[in-house]
């Protein structure tokens, strides 16, 4: 049988072992996934958080979960505390890069080295941002990279990891944290790491405003960086910009005219 067959049939008896008509949230604990793994006769998986892992980032719940969401919600699964989880319905929020949007081209800065070495989408994303200082030209404020991938533990949520933290000071000496994550082409955003990183930089960094970045690869190596912020409806997009690197030379002189008459941003509100 195929992992993902068998992650399906796992997550799904799970699910409909805690669900009950109308349920907003639906705890369960990680040991668990073993046991209904062994009632169902599959291989138990060599990894069992990566059960949990592909249903938060990689692919689509089974339709037997997807179908008990309220109307005009989706189910995520969010951590619970230590090896505790939830799936919990929120408002339907995909976030993709849009079609429609304008492309900014940067003179690429990356190593060659680096470029010719980083393993994998997320890493190649992450050093990219790094070595060009997007994040820097994305939102108007001088960032520095502080730590990749930091995991640690938050009271009541439990162990979280975030791809890399920015800190950040504005032109009138304030001072900013970012937390980034990183996405390849085939990766989808989320929702629920976004609130991970909400809930870490208000742990371990109480006092400095906290604004998430996420990054995409799209097609052809173009990258689009998200500003998010948490509202009263949930996590919602703020910004959205797309970048292309390219050699120096092409970038054109009518280009860069083209981007002194755009229109000033109102960029965020740092």
């Amino acid at each position: 049988m195929a992992k993902q067959s068998v992650y399906d049939r796992i997550i799904e008896k799970i699910f409909l072992s805690h669900y009950r008509r109308g349920a907003q949230e639906v705890p369960f604990d990680r040991e668990e996934m073993a046991e209904v793994a062994r009632n169902l006769g599959v291989d138990l998986p060599k990894n069992l958080g990566d059960v949990v892992y592909s249903y938060r980032y990689r692919k689509d719940l089974p339709k037997a979960v997807t179908d008990r969401a309220p109307k005009g919600k989706q189910w995520l699964i969010r951590p619970a505390g230590r090896s505790r989880y939830c799936f919990a319905a929120v408002d339907v929020l995909n976030i993709v890069p849009s079609k429609a949007l304008a492309e900014t081209k940067v003179p690429d800065a990356t190593p060659g080295l680096i470029a010719m070495y980083a393993l994998g989408d997320e890493q190649a994303l992450l050093a990219r941002l790094r070595y060009n200082r997007l994040l820097d030209v994305f939102t108007g404020v001088a960032c520095y990279s502080l730590q990749n991938h930091l995991r640690t533990a938050i009271p009541g949520i439990g162990q979280v990891e975030t791809d890399e933290l920015y800190v950040g000071v504005s032109r009138r000496g304030a001072h900013y944290i970012f937390p980034v994550q990183a996405k390849g082409k085939r990766d989808r955003i989320s929702v629920v790491q976004v609130e991970q990183d909400l809930a870490l930089c208000g742990s371990k960094f109480p006092g400095l405003p906290c604004s998430p970045i996420a990054a995409q690869f799209m097609h052809d190596e173009l990258i689009a960086l998200f500003a998010l912020e948490e509202t009263q409806k949930g996590i919602r997009v703020v910004m959205e910009k797309h970048y292309r690197l390219v050699p120096p030379d092409q970038l054109s002189r009518e280009e860069l005219e083209a981007y002194r008459r755009r229109k000033p941003d109102t960029g965020l509100s740092l």
